[in-house]
């Protein structure tokens, strides 16, 4: 797997991941929600230097211009309901692509030990496709590979990039282990661990209830 991380130089992206982590901006969801599409318009433009690209000629009022664009057949997947945000900034950018949906919790049998259930996917064929798969926070990798799992029957895959806005050092690991080589990451910062409870730490908390509201 390649990592491209993000936060190694400085940029912009600095600035909205720190309106993301901080409790106070935080508590403002409309923002939250604009901060997390912003960084996935970011991460986007860097994802779309590794696709494939053909050239076309354009026809303007005043003549013609040969020019590179996007060959590759795309689908933007997001997992339920916290990758809605970054869902929206991917397709910000990636606006001609197919789009898919799954849904990814944690079922506890206690607090400390979870199980990741699939109920809901709505995807077109991915047979020969480029899938983009996003997912805000890669914390333990569990949902990443559950999902990956449920998308396996819909069709051989072309490219598979991982798109999140946190990662943690064990959750890379954990992806890696179960992804094909050629799989890319895109990530926008790495935290160093999980708790107990198989949160990211610092993290920003959970990503769904401050997008879109604390859930029973």
């Amino acid at each position: 797997m390649t990592i491209h991380n993000l936060d190694i130089d400085n940029s912009v992206l600095n600035h909205f991941i720190s309106e993301i982590r901080d409790v106070k901006i935080q508590q403002d969801s409309m923002r939250f929600r604009r901060n997390i599409e912003r960084i996935g318009e970011i991460l986007s433009y860097e994802l779309s230097k590794s696709l494939s690209y053909e050239n076309k000629e354009v026809i303007t009022p005043l003549g013609s211009k040969n020019i590179s664009v996007l060959a590759d057949n795309l689908v933007l997947c997001s997992v339920l309901r916290a990758g809605l945000p970054l869902h929206q900034g991917i397709l910000n950018y990636f606006d001609h692509v197919e789009n898919a949906f799954i849904s990814a919790f944690r079922k506890h049998s206690s607090p400390e030990k979870f199980e990741i259930k699939v109920e809901y996917l709505a995807s077109p064929s991915l047979d020969g496709k480029t899938l983009i798969l996003a997912d805000p926070m890669l914390a333990t990798g569990s949902s990443l590979v559950a999902v990956f799992e449920a998308l396996k029957s819909l069709g051989k895959l072309k490219q598979i990039h991982l798109v999140s806005v946190i990662a943690a050092k064990e959750g890379i690991e954990f992806v890696q282990n179960h992804f094909p080589q050629d799989t890319h990451l895109w990530v926008a910062t790495v935290d160093e661990k999980l708790n107990s409870k198989g949160y990211i730490v610092p993290g920003l908390g959970d990503a769904g209830d401050l997008a879109f509201g604390n859930k029973l």
